[in-house]
């Protein structure tokens, strides 16, 4: 009789990867750099969009980060930093709809031209993470994680850039304003998703 569950085993095999590995330093760093890109990119233009985008990369490379440090642990291990990793989704998800709420007051517009500029150089770096992350989007809450903040920042990415079109063609907030909303929806669906799974795991390895 196999000694794996229903997906341990492939997931076990994903996790003892040196491409998966290799795949999550790539990332962290490529996050890391656009954090940095964004978050002093993002003040210039004053996009709110942006800014929700920098902090969510900020929080995806602390994840990969923690991912990469339980990568060799056991599934009870891989399943809490996963559910640590969900709590900092909604987290993110929450600030950044606090941050939209108070910029909705001032109704500044952000200037459109630098803001599609870097949402556009931000899509092609995600692409490129979700692209390497592809393969292993199946598996524990460990794994889903990573791939659940991939997919979301490349789906995040093009919004900023229609956000940037929309602020030039009506000259006001909304459309940044909207997409920040949109950037928080995702965060926090996300989190959930992976919080559940997470708790659902740990619940079968106390068992």
């Amino acid at each position: 009789m196999s000694a794996c569950c229903a997906g341990e085993c492939s997931s076990a095999k994903a996790v003892a990867s040196p491409r998966f590995r290799k795949a999550l330093w790539v990332a962290l760093a490529i996050n890391a750099l656009m954090f940095l890109d964004e978050i002093v990119g993002g003040l210039h233009p004053g996009s709110m969009s942006l800014l929700a985008d920098a902090v969510d990369f900020a929080g995806d490379a602390a994840n990969y980060g923690l991912s990469l440090a339980v990568l060799s642990l056991g599934l009870l291990w891989r399943a809490c930093a996963a559910l640590i990793k969900g709590l900092t989704m909604g987290a993110d998800g929450f600030f950044v709809l606090g941050k939209t709420g108070w910029a909705a007051m001032s109704g500044i517009p952000p200037e459109p031209v630098t803001m599609g500029a870097i949402a556009l150089l931000a899509l092609i770096a995600n692409v490129s993470v979700a692209a390497m992350l592809y393969g292993y989007r199946e598996g524990d809450a460990n794994l889903r994680s990573v791939w659940l903040c991939s997919r979301n920042d490349a789906i995040v990415n093009v919004a900023v850039g229609l956000a940037a079109l929309g602020v030039l063609r009506t000259g006001t907030a909304w459309p940044d304003l909207l997409v920040a909303v949109v950037v928080a929806a995702l965060a926090l669906s996300a989190g959930w998703s992976v919080v559940r799974q997470a708790r659902g795991e740990i619940a079968a390895q106390a068992q």
